[in-house]
């Protein structure tokens, strides 16, 4: 498949290596996935199943050592269940799959439509009804655990829609290149969550005043397959915690969470990256110093404190956890490639988003950010929700054109117009997103 990275293995060279473990790997759950005869046990079937999004019909013929067609052409691009077909695999080991520019036109992002971001392997059990989390650490005197059923009867619910944006979303445009996934545009949405408030947790649990930060733990399996390691357990300050934002989420949209978007269970804390939103919770920890779960440590979302030069190697006592998402913004429509007659007018809109802070002021540019007239935004729905913005332009001649989309918060930052800020990770491009225009 497209886009895989080099430090991490895809489906072809997990197959190439060693098919029988791959096999395992992928559909065995942490138990053997191929029978003495060479073929794929009942159990890896279903797994098998989920993924391609429909039960293998003889499925009991399949050679272990095969990868399914559908996951074997590199150009196809609907690999997992409850996902539209047009989302772009970036890789396989662990799901990345980010959505294209057009696809995020809706004003609530769709299930289908929400990027995948994972570190690891999905949990074995998906079980709501058994599902626990527990909040210990430091900072609380006696470990407290809540079944979902708790949670729903004990707190009030809320419905707020958030911005959840990967870290390294943009992370395509930096060069030298950063290593990791290389994201375009596609690592954000903006559904409607619905959950109970942490902070209400967090004082029923009866948390003191020595918190300073929270962590989280998931289900969710590491890569090597090894119970002993966790995937990721990142958090935030306990005042981002304690924020009316940060939901402990169960609900998304008006239905339940996708799976592979954290169901059961859930952290969204909006407008800070993506990694600090926990998926399939299971454990709060309250710390009493800022968490050191994994992928705490630097460089991971970490940028340097002070810019350097591209290419710098930093060092990782100089380098600073990201905490506020940048301004931002993107066009939804037109698609890049969109032909128009001269003489007609086109309205071009998207989104806007700025972490903590809110858009004050959205503009465009069709003469590559010569000028750049105000375009119409739209107020949030709720506190960390993107604002909707539209502009009509025209156009003084035949030819190519590009729409250039730029946001202001209310510190009065704007976007920049070429790749901002390189990081040896590739994190927090802002950049003013493009869209091709030809008018004929």
């Amino acid at each position: 498949m497209k886009g895989k990275l080099k430090e991490t293995k895809g489906i072809h060279e997990l197959y190439a290596d060693d098919p029988q473990q791959a096999a395992d790997m992928l559909w065995g759950n942490g138990t053997k996935a191929v029978t003495r005869r060479g073929f794929l046990t009942k159990s890896a079937l279903a797994s098998m199943g989920a993924v391609l999004g429909a039960p293998m019909v003889f499925g009991n013929n399949f050679p272990a050592k095969l990868i399914p067609a559908l996951l074997a052409d590199g150009e196809a691009p609907f690999v997992v269940d409850g996902k539209t077909k047009e989302l772009v695999v970036l890789n396989d080991k662990p799901w990345n799959i980010e959505t294209p520019a057009h696809l995020l036109d809706d004003r609530v992002t769709p299930a289908d439509k929400l990027f995948v971001r994972n570190n690891g392997k999905l949990p074995e059990s998906f079980d709501a009804a058994s599902w626990t989390l527990s909040i210990e650490g430091e900072a609380v005197p006696s470990p407290r655990t809540y079944t979902i059923a708790d949670l729903k009867k004990k707190f009030a619910e809320y419905t707020y829609q958030l911005v959840l944006e990967c870290g390294g979303n943009g992370r395509s445009e930096f060069n030298p290149p950063a290593k990791g996934t290389q994201w375009t545009t596609g690592g954000v949405g903006c559904p409607a969550w619905t959950g109970v408030q942490l902070k209400d947790v967090l004082e029923d649990a009866g948390v003191t005043n020595k918190a300073v930060y929270i962590g989280y733990e998931g289900a969710d399996i590491h890569l090597s397959g090894d119970p002993g390691k966790v995937v990721i357990s990142r958090g935030v300050p306990i005042e981002k915690a304690m924020q009316d934002e940060s939901l402990i989420a169960y609900g998304m949209n008006g239905g339940a969470l996708p799976k592979y978007n954290g169901y059961p269970l859930r952290l969204i804390m909006g407008g800070w990256p993506a990694s600090v939103s926990g998926k399939w919770l299971t454990k709060i920890l309250v710390r009493d110093r800022v968490h050191d779960g994994a992928k705490m440590e630097a460089p991971s979302y970490r940028v340097p404190c002070e810019p350097v030069e591209p290419g710098t190697e930093v060092k990782h006592e100089d380098m600073c956890i990201i905490e506020s998402m940048p301004v931002k913004s993107l066009i939804t429509y037109p698609k890049t490639g969109g032909m128009l007659s001269f003489g007609k007018t086109l309205e071009v809109r998207g989104h806007a988003w700025a972490g903590e802070r809110e858009v004050a002021k959205m503009q465009v540019s069709i003469d590559f950010g010569a000028t750049w007239p105000r375009a119409e935004l739209e107020p949030p729905v709720n506190r960390l929700a993107w604002q909707h913005w539209k502009a009509k332009v025209s156009f003084p001649q035949k030819g190519y054109y590009e729409v250039w989309a730029k946001a202001t918060d209310d510190a009065g930052v704007s976007q920049p117009m070429i790749v901002p800020g390189w990081n040896p990770k590739g994190y927090l491009n802002n950049a003013t997103h493009r869209t091709a225009v030809k008018v004929i």
